[in-house]
C-alpha cells in the first residue's frame, strides 16, 4: 500500500467542559477497566489510531476509516483474530454491565490512586457516558512460535492517550494481555517499539521484556506487495 497523505482529523463532536478526575481533592483516585471492544467503540478507536500515528510522526501512512475499521475489526470471536482491549477510566465506580459480564472476556477494573488529578481536556472527544472516557487500547491477534511450537499473541498497537500516560495505565493493558495468553497456554506476545522511544524502550526493559536489536521488521505493501501476490 503506497504512503498516502494524513486525512483530515476525525470530526469532534461540539465540545462540552473538560473533565477532572476525579471531583473529590482528598482521593486522588480514578477507577480504571480494560474491556473487549464492541462495534460502537470504532469512533473512538478510529479517533486513538490517529493521536497514535500523530505520536509517531507516521500520519503519511494513515488511512484508516470509521467503515474499513468497522467491516474489519469484527469479523471473528475474540482471541481467534484481531482483537481489541480499551481502556476507560472514571471518577466512579463502573456498573455491573454487558461487559461485566461477556463471556469472551469480562471486563477487568482497579483503582489507581494518583498523586494529582488528571486533566483531561479532551474528555468531550472520548467521552462515552457522564462518567466514563476512553483513555487507550490495543489491538492483538494470535501468531506462532515455531521454535515453542505454540501459539502466542502479538500486539500490533498500545496507546495511551497523553494526559494518562505515566500512571501505571499501560502496564495494565499490557498485563491484560499477558494474562489472557497464560489463560490459553500461549508462549509468549511479542511487539514492536520505535528506536527513537527510548522512555517506552526503558519502560518494557524494567517489565522483563527482551528489546531485540538485531531484528528488523520487513514488510511489503503497496506496490511492492501487489508486485509479488499479483503472480507477475
Amino acid at each position: 500500500m503506497a504512503a498516502a497523505a494524513a486525512g483530515p482529523p476525525p470530526p469532534t463532536p461540539t465540545p462540552i467542559p473538560s473533565m477532572t478526575l476525579p471531583e473529590n481533592p482528598a482521593a486522588n483516585s480514578i477507577f480504571v477497566r480494560i474491556r473487549l471492544a464492541v462495534p460502537t467503540d470504532v469512533p473512538h478507536i478510529h479517533k486513538l489510531i490517529h493521536q497514535m500515528a500523530v505520536f509517531e510522526r507516521l500520519t503519511h501512512l494513515f488511512e484508516a476509516t470509521q467503515e474499513n475499521l468497522t467491516t474489519t475489526l469484527f469479523n471473528s470471536p475474540p482471541f481467534k483474530s484481531f482483537t481489541v482491549f480499551i481502556l476507560e477510566v472514571s471518577r466512579l465506580p463502573f456498573p455491573n454491565d454487558q461487559h461485566s459480564v461477556n463471556p469472551n472476556y469480562p471486563s477487568v477494573t482497579q483503582m489507581v490512586n494518583l498523586d494529582t488529578n488528571i486533566e483531561d481536556p479532551e474528555a468531550h472527544n472520548f467521552q462515552v457516558d457522564s462518567d466514563v472516557v476512553v483513555a487507550g487500547f490495543t489491538l492483538f491477534f494470535p501468531n506462532y512460535s515455531t521454535f515453542l511450537a505454540k501459539p502466542g499473541f502479538y500486539i500490533e498497537d498500545i496507546f495511551v492517550r497523553e494526559c494518562y500516560r505515566r500512571k501505571g495505565l499501560g502496564k495494565m493493558l499490557l498485563s491484560a494481555v499477558a494474562a489472557q495468553a497464560v489463560k490459553m497456554g500461549y508462549g509468549r506476545v511479542e511487539w514492536c517499539v520505535l528506536d527513537w522511544n527510548i522512555s517506552a524502550i526503558k519502560f518494557y526493559e524494567e517489565m522483563g521484556a527482551q528489546v531485540f536489536q538485531e531484528w528488523r521488521i520487513c514488510r511489503l505493501t503497496g506496490d511492492a506487495l501487489n508486485g509479488y501476490g499479483g503472480g507477475n
